[in-house]
């Protein structure tokens, strides 16, 4: 179901959303893309959802549980494999994600994961969550961090979109171990995604003629 689903129904279903909103996509530094590693994303809209699943093959979320009782929606995440935290639970869901996440990566799966856990508004910051350093650390992984200007052509809670162009930049990894401490870790992998969030929402989604 899930091939029938990647190969047939998903990519139609995608190409055709992107004809009638008129939004393009440009990807940047592509030879960051690779198995191996976590990407962690800037978070704008429900746009880089059904995105990365073009942009990074083989990927699955960390994703907020309530997401997972959505109808339909829901049933599809689980089958797909991502992987649901429970962000009231503490510790308890920090080692849920990490033993679901190795279990995702022996399968070949890679790991997107949303450091500030909830959407927002471009040129927003609702500050960064500790979990991506967990994720690493348990996982032995580089980080990748991603910006993009989502928001710009698919606003949240809009009902309208705006054509124009959504870029996503991929940017070199990132250790942990290369750095101080977890917070100064943090601290960097913020300012990099922010910092180029900032320079795309400048010159990022722009009107095209059709």
């Amino acid at each position: 179901m899930i091939k029938m689903w990647d190969k047939g129904l998903h990519p139609l279903i995608w190409g055709g959303m992107l004809k009638l909103t008129g939004i393009k996509i440009v990807v940047k530094g592509e030879e960051y893309i690779k198995p191996g590693v976590i990407f962690a994303s800037k978070h704008e809209s429900a746009f880089e959802t059904y995105a990365y699943t073009h942009i990074i093959p083989n990927s699955v979320f960390v994703l907020k549980k309530e997401l997972t009782y959505i109808p339909l929606f829901g049933w599809g995440q689980a089958l797909y494999g991502m992987i649901p935290v429970d962000r009231g639970a503490g510790a308890k869901a920090m080692k849920g994600m990490l033993k679901a996440a190795l279990d995702r990566v022996k399968n070949g799966r890679s790991i997107i994961i949303f450091p500030e856990g909830t959407r927002c508004k471009h040129g927003q910051v609702k500050g960064y969550k500790s979990g991506i350093v967990f994720l690493a650390e348990g996982l032995k992984q580089e980080v990748v961090p991603v910006a993009l200007n989502s928001d710009l052509c698919w606003s949240k809670g809009a009902f309208l979109r705006k054509p124009g162009v959504v870029t996503f930049e991929f940017m070199a990894p990132m250790r942990v171990s290369d750095y101080g401490s977890k917070k100064e870790f943090m601290a960097a992998l913020e300012e990099r995604i922010e910092c180029k969030c900032q320079e795309l929402g400048n010159g990022g989604a722009q009107k095209h003629n059709h």
